[in-house]
């Protein structure tokens, strides 16, 4: 029976994770408070189990008793006071293992599915998949094994909570260290990734070995390793990204397959205005003004996607403005524009201390330009919002002759209505256009790889 009972505690502390120490003093301390149950609290009571043989010595104020002269009620009691601490030695070593494992990714089985949140089993727990954490459109049914990161582990009254998820960025990360080996041993590493859960990811990569082509690794040859992330995500969209430590390179790499002309980056305001021709703008935006949205993500920059017209357009009324004030000559105007400042509007925002500073204007100069260009950003607000109420007119009057059946003239949406419209001509751009998924060394100018599971992959000649 002794021998028994260390193999019963070895087995329990294998299965529960406990320290066979603590599952040992957790036996003695419930044959004690069963002898208290018997014989009262007052009484004098050690129990001790040998560690090796597994007898137990019990003794009572002194005098050795055994443990079958407790009878059935003190053996109920012992039973319930060895159940409720192996319990709480389980939850602290769950709490414990889960808590080291945050961050990671876990393979469980959907054991049930609640008001939309999905119950996974872990094996000696469940964690919690709430519906913000799902990827958006997936499905899933009870028995399917699904792979999710570790969000949050937390302690709960009788329970550990293990916070699961599936739409965070850094459950992406954790799956390119899964299937790129060079990511794993950090030959690759991920500098920045931005993501919009079942829909579209950016990720941004670098080699500390130049002979590695970090962007043709992450993709693996007729994108092998990609496809394999592509599917877990349910087909969501991944643009990897060539990083580069020039903000102006690496935004034009984050805004890909759009052509980039021009980059102006305002340092004051974190806003990078970026120039692109006509019919590239509806490709830079996005759809729904995802490609954009995730670029600055990606970056950390505030993006601003201008045509050609409307740059040049801000930057001659800036230009126009500061020649009327009086101490401010052609080369000093010239430097305002290099700190990104491409309107009346941009310098009015930056304020003073930034033109003292970096520019050493005298305060009074400093203080006047800001002020005139408010003056001035107030015109041309107005002005755009004059524009605003003709062009709808003009697209209302159309679109009512239409209506009627009435032969029209196409209307011409003016250049300040452009990007107000550009989510609805991305409809047919970014996310619709074809992918391309390269092999392991693509030409040193490829600084995109999009992935899309809906077309076919294609090796680049």
């Amino acid at each position: 029976m002794n021998a028994e009972l260390i193999r019963l505690v070895d087995g329990l502390s294998r299965d529960k994770n406990i320290d066979k120490e603590l599952v040992l003093g957790d036996l003695e301390a419930a044959m004690q408070s069963a002898i208290h149950k018997k014989y009262g609290q007052e009484e004098q009571v050690e129990v001790t189990i040998d560690r090796l043989s597994g007898s137990i010595s019990a003794t009572l104020n002194g005098t050795a008793i055994t443990m079958s002269e407790l009878g059935r009620i003190a053996a109920q009691t012992a039973k319930q006071v060895m159940i409720q601490r192996i319990r709480e030695a389980e939850r602290g070593s769950i709490f414990e293992e889960y808590s080291e494992r945050k961050g990671a990714i876990v393979t469980g089985t959907v054991a049930r599915i609640e008001g939309g949140a999905l119950l996974v089993s872990l094996g000696r727990t469940e964690g919690f998949l709430p519906r913000s954490e799902q990827i958006p459109g997936e499905a899933h049914q009870p028995g399917e094994r699904i792979r999710c990161l570790i969000l949050d582990v937390r302690e709960a009254p009788h329970q550990i909570k293990i916070i699961l998820s599936r739409s965070h960025p850094d459950f992406i990360r954790r799956l390119f260290e899964l299937e790129v080996p060079e990511v794993a041993e950090r030959i690759i590493e991920i500098k920045a990734l931005s993501r919009e859960a079942g829909y579209r990811s950016k990720v941004a990569v670098s080699s500390i070995d130049t002979k590695v082509d970090a962007v043709g690794a992450c993709v693996g040859v007729r994108g092998s390793r990609i496809k394999n992330i592509v599917e877990e995500l349910g087909g969501e969209k991944i643009d990897i990204v060539r990083w580069n430590e020039s903000s102006q390179i690496l935004i034009s790499n984050a805004l890909k397959p759009a052509e980039i002309q021009d980059t102006a980056l305002n340092f004051e305001l974190g806003r990078a205005t970026v120039v692109v021709p006509e019919d590239q703008l509806s490709l830079a935006i996005g759809k729904r003004g995802q490609n954009v949205r995730l670029a600055a993500r990606l970056t950390g920059w505030d993006i601003d996607i201008q045509t050609p017209k409307d740059y040049n357009r801000g930057l001659d009324r800036l230009a126009t403005t500061l020649r009327k004030i009086e101490g401010i000559d052609e080369m000093l105007a010239e430097k305002i524009s290099l700190m990104g400042m491409i309107s009346v509007a941009d310098v009015e925002e930056v304020g003073v201390q930034p033109l003292v500073d970096e520019l050493k204007m005298e305060p009074e100069l400093a203080q006047r330009v800001v002020e005139i260009c408010k003056e001035e950003a107030k015109i041309v607000a107005e002005e755009k919002a004059a524009e605003k109420i003709v062009a709808d007119a003009a697209k209302a009057a159309a679109q009512a002759a239409a209506a009627a059946g009435l032969a029209a003239e196409p209307v011409a949406e003016s250049t300040d209505t452009v990007e107000a419209s550009a989510d609805v001509s991305a409809d047919a751009a970014t996310d619709e256009s074809p992918v391309v998924e390269g092999d392991a060394t693509p030409p040193p100018e490829t600084d995109t790889e999009t992935v899309n599971m809906d077309s076919p992959a294609t090796e680049p000649s």
